[in-house]
């Protein structure tokens, strides 16, 4: 192009701040232009034309953000993560109580909104772009793609959320009619899968297999179709795939919204979309190279500890093993800042650093992922000290050696120099519980467990001593333990290292890295893939996105293998055995558990156990945590597990989806609430 937007979102976005008062505002952007020109003008401009689409990207920002705290990104709490930040709206969250008549109302309210705004403006560009004379030809397309792309992640993040969404018409919209002439119905969730799948084969048509490294937040075919796959893996889920319970979600008309009846071949298409991107050869899963020695005076980058030995794995090379990787750092760098965007080939589809509130008054607040660090950060190193994990997913992680963490069997006591020799496996420091031992690699890269050390080693000055490698504890009584004055304090007692970089500090002039959203990865393409097929009974013949070839799709125990086995050989942890492969329900056991530990903390937990139908069980279980009461004299019962005080959880039917805004049931006539919610007809 003659003149190249560099895209790193939050800094690009030219036109924001619609007020959405009137049917107008709510479609048009046109007069937000310095000269109220025509769209023929302002297609016909290449500047013009890449501040429209611009104005589309910056749509994803705000509550469209899909890893972030919990001001923007609810769903990235489930039954996994705990927010104290404004503790009553955290509850009224939990119990459903967020929307019209509700103390929180006015939060999460942005998505839909904006999300159709993006979508009018992106189809508008669609439909005239093909008049601009500044690009070529394949510029032309490739802002097409990008545009189609977007419109279609809009309605995908729609689908995930209020389930069955209006689609508007791919000719556009005519926003100088009534409001009552553009009432649209909600489609069926069958149609909003088939358009969003059917649009994503086009963009990829349409889009480069590449970007260079000042255009990364701008999709690519592989992010087309990995988006594509994820789409058929909803359709073909319980929620979506023969739910009966949902037979009174409807239209006006009384047209049933939700299949009522299973179709098993909706697998096999989710499985066949996901094998188009590991075929497309474009991803892998990031890796660190194995450190034979601890960095030279430096405790954040320690010497590689082994998984116990495994005669499978240990002595292979990644993927058949780990034997020349670091699990701990693989998985801690992926999503800390270590590594540039553009250097991480797991990463198909970011935001990259949406740091736009500084640009747009409309956000009124930060959303990247710097933000969320600073909510997950001790206060002592200058952090907000607000989101927690759970009991239940601490425990989740397993042992070292793969087996299950058992609460009631496991070690007990604290780390000392005279039990090293039982926890070959950990960097524990002295006075740490010995439950946090011989775990998995990803815990230690994931929990803030008590006594873990935060590194903060961009530190400086005379106070820097205080906060380099230190020793954080939850007791109560402790600088970052509970407190009956403000809300800055776990109530689990467990803390959050994922995102954590071993610099990171905020105070004593320190910085935090910028970290990019992980808003689709690879090894989510994988682990999709291995479930499809596992819910497969007969064998289907289903052509590739471009109908190059054609792949057998079927129960394959190797290809779901090549699903898992490179997600759980990066992790350091064994392969799962044949009789696990073997069992359709022990294998998805399996996956559950994987995606928990795999995916914590990325807004996927809250979705994947809605799409299981297994929401009512782990979603409405009680929260448990630390007895964070405890100080450090009564040590030992500080792990005592206990109930959160002040969180009643619940989960009911009206939670799948999230309710239908009061405003807009009153503007379009054709609208319906989602099944549970009040409908104020």
């Amino acid at each position: 192009m003659k003149k190249k937007i560099h895209l790193l979102l939050g800094m690009a976005a030219i036109i924001c701040g619609l007020s959405f008062t009137s049917c107008s505002d709510f479609l048009n952007v046109e007069k937000y232009f310095e000269d109220a020109q025509s769209e023929d003008k302002i297609f016909s401009d290449d500047m013009y034309t890449l501040q429209w689409l611009s104005y589309c990207y910056s749509r994803l920002l705000g509550d469209n953000i899909e890893v972030g705290h919990s001001r923007f990104c609810p769903q990235n709490f489930a039954d996994d993560q705990v927010f104290s930040e404004t503790y009553g709206r955290y509850k009224a969250y939990k119990l459903g109580e967020i929307g019209y008549g509700y103390s929180y109302s006015g939060y999460y309210q942005n998505a839909w909104k904006w999300s159709y705004a993006a979508i009018y403006q992106a189809t508008v560009l669609i439909n005239k772009v093909d008049i601009n004379q500044d690009f070529t030809p394949e510029e032309i397309q490739d802002v097409k793609g990008q545009a189609r792309f977007l419109r279609a992640y809009f309605y995908w993040m729609l689908l995930r959320r209020y389930g069955p969404i209006p689609l508007l018409p791919t000719e556009g919209v005519d926003y100088t009619k009534p409001y009552d002439e553009l009432s649209y119905p909600r489609n069926t969730y069958d149609e909003c899968v088939e358009f969003i799948t059917s649009e994503m084969v086009q963009a990829a048509k349409e889009l480069p297999e590449k970007r260079d490294n000042l255009n990364l937040a701008r999709p690519t075919r592989g992010a087309a179709l990995a988006v594509r796959a994820k789409v058929y893996l909803y359709g073909a889920s319980p929620l979506a795939n023969g739910n009966t319970e949902m037979a009174d979600f409807t239209d006006k008309t009384g047209r049933v919204l939700i299949p009522q009846e299973y179709d098993e071949s909706k697998w096999a298409k989710a499985a066949a979309a996901a094998r188009d991107v590991i075929e497309g050869d474009w991803y892998k899963l990031f890796t660190v190279k194995k450190r034979e020695t601890a960095a030279k005076g430096d405790y954040s980058y320690p010497k590689t500890i082994d998984p116990p030995y495994n005669k499978k794995f240990s002595d292979k090379p990644f993927p058949e093993g780990w034997a020349d990787i670091d699990p701990f750092d693989s998985y801690r760098s992926l999503f800390n800042g270590e590594v540039f965007l553009f250097n991480n080939p797991e990463i198909i589809f970011s935001r990259v650093v949406n740091d736009a509130a500084a640009d747009f008054d409309n956000l009124g607040d930060y959303s990247d992922v710097v933000q969320l660090v600073k909510h997950q950060m001790p206060s002592s190193v200058g952090g907000w000290n607000m989101h927690a994990m759970t009991m239940k997913q601490c425990d989740a992680y397993d042992m070292a050696d793969g087996n299950p963490y058992d609460r009631t069997t496991g070690m007990t006591g604290f780390a000392s120099s005279d039990n090293k020799a039982d926890r070959p496996y950990d960097n524990l420091e002295d006075g740490v519980w010995l439950g946090y031992a011989n775990r998995e690699p990803r815990f230690y890269a994931s929990v803030g467990y008590n006594g873990a050390r935060w590194n903060c080693t961009s530190a400086i000055g005379t106070g820097a001593v205080n906060v380099i490698n230190k020793q954080v504890w939850y007791y109560r009584g402790e600088t970052d333990g509970r407190s009956n004055s403000v809300e800055r304090w776990l109530v689990t007692g467990i803390g959050i290292k994922k995102y954590i970089n071993p610099s990171d500090c905020a105070n004593n002039s320190g910085s935090i890295t910028q970290k990019p959203e992980p808003a689709l990865r690879y090894a989510d393409i994988l682990l999709s893939y291995a479930e499809a097929l596992n819910n497969l009974t007969t064998t289907y013949e289903i052509p590739s996105w471009d109908e190059s070839t054609t792949y057998t799709i079927s129960r394959d125990v190797e290809q779901m293998r090549r699903g898992v086995k490179p997600v759980r050989m990066r992790a350091g942890v064994p392969d799962y055995d044949n009789d696990v492969y073997g069992d359709r329900n022990a294998f998805f056991d399996k996956i559950v558990h994987e995606r928990q530990i795999e995916f914590f903390a990325e807004s996927q937990r809250y979705y994947d156990v809605r799409r299981w139908k297994i929401a009512p069980e782990h979603e409405g279980g009680q929260i448990y945590g630390c007895n964070v009461m405890m100080d450090k004299e009564h040590a030992e019962a500080f792990y005592t597990p206990v109930r959160v005080t002040g969180v009643q959880t619940a989960f009911s039917r009206k939670q799948y989806f999230w309710p239908m805004n009061y405003d807009e049931l009153q503007r379009n006539r054709n609208m319906t609430q989602a099944p549970g919610w009040q409908d104020y007809d």
